[in-house]
């Protein structure tokens, strides 16, 4: 039995398929400016980097750029379309409650730690029945910094209760590597989520392919 350990997640792409339900908010702000829909494939890997950056990518796959005012107004647009349809179609990846259920087992803590808005974070986990299995979930407003600024990871983990020098990391893209890498956290990668650079290619430390495969990774990193 290793010694208790915080598993931090990265959400959209990660612990739940999110894709869906936050494509169909894009394509409800593009509609709206007289816009085509993004397809939806094309559209998973603009996925990760909150809300605002979402619609920066649509706008761009369709050669446009906006004002200020107009991306604020579209933001503001797309946080109240979502939060209302957040979880349609979204739904946790499979194998993930029996992973969390491992680890509980186990007696480490889970913690959530993403670029989503924490508000919308909750309400979404909330919906999927899994808020209560995190002893915390902090979105890029909950410290005023997003990933990969490693203050957001470090203060995911004091607030989960937990030690950093006994944490891991678990996500999807670039700034769930990044975020690791400046906070000293080792990192397992998945392969199933959203990123325009190959999660492979950013090398974290486990590579999974499946939420099965989970546990194993976790506690591979934990004896190392």
């Amino acid at each position: 039995m290793t010694s208790p350990h915080t598993i931090v997640f990265d959400l959209d792409g990660t612990l739940v398929d999110t894709a869906p339900d936050l494509i169909s908010a894009l394509n409800h702000v593009l509609g709206r400016e007289g816009l085509p829909p993004v397809p939806m494939q094309s559209a998973r890997n603009m996925i990760g980097a909150g809300a605002r950056k979402l619609i920066e990518r649509g706008l761009e796959a369709e050669g446009r750029t906006v004002s200020l005012a107009d991306m604020n107004r579209m933001t503001a647009d797309f946080i109240a379309y979502y939060a209302d349809h957040i979880a349609v179609e979204s739904r946790p990846f499979e194998g993930l409650e029996a992973a969390l259920d491992h680890f509980a087992a186990q007696g480490h803590r889970l913690a959530v730690c993403t670029n989503k808005l924490e508000w919308l974070s909750k309400r979404l986990l909330d919906q999927l029945g899994l808020s209560r299995r995190f002893a915390a979930i902090c979105g890029a407003d909950t410290f005023g910094v997003p990933k990969p600024d490693p203050t957001i990871l470090r203060e995911t983990v004091a607030r989960a209760g937990g030690q950093l020098t006994a944490s891991i990391m678990v996500g999807d893209a670039g700034p769930d590597v990044g975020v690791a890498r400046r906070a000293g956290v080792p990192v397992i990668g998945v392969s199933f989520g959203y990123t325009d650079v190959p999660i492979a290619d950013l090398k974290p430390d486990r590579l999974i392919h499946h939420m099965s495969d989970l546990p194993a990774a976790a506690s591979s990193l934990m004896t190392a």
